[in-house]
C-alpha cells in the first residue's frame, strides 16, 4: 500500500503525541566531556534527553532553560540526534528546540565546538574549524553510543544532524558534502560585502593542511535552519544521499539566502522538505529572549513586525519531531513497569 508521505507524517506525529501523554517525559541533561578529535584537548558536550524527574528553572549561559539536570532517562529506546550551532555560538541558543525534541522522546547531543563558540573564537576561519567541526559531532555520536547513562537507552540505527548558520555547513560534511574552497573565494571576489561569510577575504586559513572532509555513514538525515551552503555546489553535495528538511528567512540579513538555502535547496541530491518562512531573518531561529537578554543584545532579539517567533518555534519543533519519526524510526516508549534494558551492540 502506497501511503502518501504527508499521511504518513500526520500519522507519525499522532503517535508522538499518544506516546507523550502515556510516558510524561521531562527534558534531562546530562554533561559530557570527550576528547576534541583536531587536538585531543576535553571538549564540552550538552546532551538533553527523554527525563523522570522534576525539573528546574536556572540561567546556563545566560539562557533561561527548564531541565532535570542528571536526572534517570526515562524507559524506552529513542532515536540519537546531534546538532551543531553558528559560529560564536552557543547550543543553548536552540535549547527550546532540544528540550522539546527530548520531551517528544529523542536524545539531541550538542556539542560546544572548541574555538568557535561564544568564549573562545580562536579558530575562526581556519581549515580546522571548518573540517574539525564534523569530526567532532562524529565524536559526539560516538560519546553517546558509549555513555553510561545515555547507551542503553538509544535506538539502533542511524543517527539525525540538526544545523544552524555555519552548523548546517558541518552537517553537510558529515552526511557527505565535500566543500569546494574557490567557491569561497569566488563569492567574495563578487560580494566582498559580506563581512560574515567573507572575514578572511575568501581564503581560510591552512592551520591544519592534513585535515580533509570526513563523512559519517551513521548519519540519516539532516534539519538545517538558515544553513550556510556556499562551498557546496551540485557536484560538491553529490555524496549527501539522506532526507533533508531545512528553513530559512526570506529576510536573513546575516547568509545571503540566494547563494546558500535557496541554492542547496535545488542542488541537493534527494529533493529536500524547504520552508522559507516570509519576513523572518537569520536570528528568528534562536531562543525566544526574555527581558535581560532583549535589553543586553536586541539585535538578536527582536524580529520584523509581523514576526512571531514563539509561533515559528513551535512549528518548528513539531515538524522537526515528525521529520525525525520518519527518517529515523520513531520514539519507543517502554511501560514504567518494564526493567531497565541492558546496553545493546551498536554501530558505534
Amino acid at each position: 500500500m502506497n501511503i502518501p508521505r504527508r499521511l504518513l507524517a500526520l500519522a507519525l506525529f499522532g503517535g508522538l503525541l499518544v506516546h507523550a501523554e502515556a510516558a510524561p517525559w521531562d527534558a534531562g541533561l546530562h554533561h559530557m566531556t570527550l576528547a576534541d578529535p583536531v587536538d585531543a584537548r576535553p571538549m564540552q558536550a550538552l546532551a538533553f534527553y527523554p527525563a523522570i524527574g522534576k525539573t528546574r528553572s536556572s540561567r546556563m549561559d545566560d539562557y533561561p532553560i527548564d531541565v532535570a539536570e542528571e536526572a534517570p532517562v526515562a524507559l524506552g529506546q529513542f532515536p540519537l540526534l546531534v546538532l551543531s550551532h553558528g559560529n560564536t555560538g552557543s547550543p543553548l541558543a536552540l535549547h527550546y528546540l532540544a528540550t522539546a525534541l527530548a520531551r517528544q522522546g529523542f536524545v539531541v547531543v550538542a556539542v560546544v565546538h572548541p574555538g568557535d563558540n561564544a568564549r573562545d573564537h580562536s579558530r575562526l576561519g581556519t581549515l580546522s574549524n571548518l573540517y574539525g567541526r564534523p569530526l567532532q559531532l562524529s565524536a559526539a555520536i560516538t560519546a553517546a553510543r558509549d555513555d553510561a547513562l545515555l547507551a542503553p537507552y538509544l535506538s539502533d540505527g542511524k543517527v539525525g544532524v540538526i544545523g544552524y548558520s555555519a552548523g548546517g555547513e558541518t552537517a553537510l560534511i558529515l552526511s557527505g558534502a565535500r566543500p569546494d574552497l574557490d567557491r569561497l573565494r569566488q563569492y567574495c571576489l563578487e560580494r566582498p560585502n559580506d563581512a560574515d561569510a567573507c572575514k578572511t577575504h575568501g581564503v581560510l586559513i591552512a592551520d591544519r593542511s592534513e585535515l580533509a572532509p570526513e563523512a559519517d555513514q551513521r548519519v540519516g538525515a539532516v534539519m538545517l535552519m538558515a544553513p550556510l551552503s556556499l562551498l557546496f555546489g551540485r557536484h560538491a553535495l553529490a555524496g549527501v544521499q539522506v532526507p533533508a528538511l531545512i528553513y530559512s528567512g526570506d529576510s536573513d540579513q546575516l547568509v545571503a539566502v540566494d547563494r546558500n538555502a535557496q541554492a542547496l535547496a535545488r542542488k541537493l541530491p534527494v529533493t529536500p522538505n524547504y520552508r522559507l518562512l516570509a519576513g523572518a531573518g537569520h536570528f528568528v531561529f534562536m531562543a525566544h529572549c526574555d527581558a535581560e537578554q532583549y535589553a543586553r543584545m536586541p539585535v538578536l532579539c527582536k524580529d520584523a513586525e509581523g514576526v512571531d517567533r514563539r509561533h515559528i518555534h513551535r512549528s518548528l519543533q513539531r515538524e522537526t519531531a515528525v521529520f525525525f519519526s520518519q527518517a529515523l524510526g520513531a520514539p519507543q516508549p517502554a511501560e514504567r513497569s518494564a526493567a531497565t534494558s541492558a546496553p545493546r551492540q551498536q554501530q558505534r
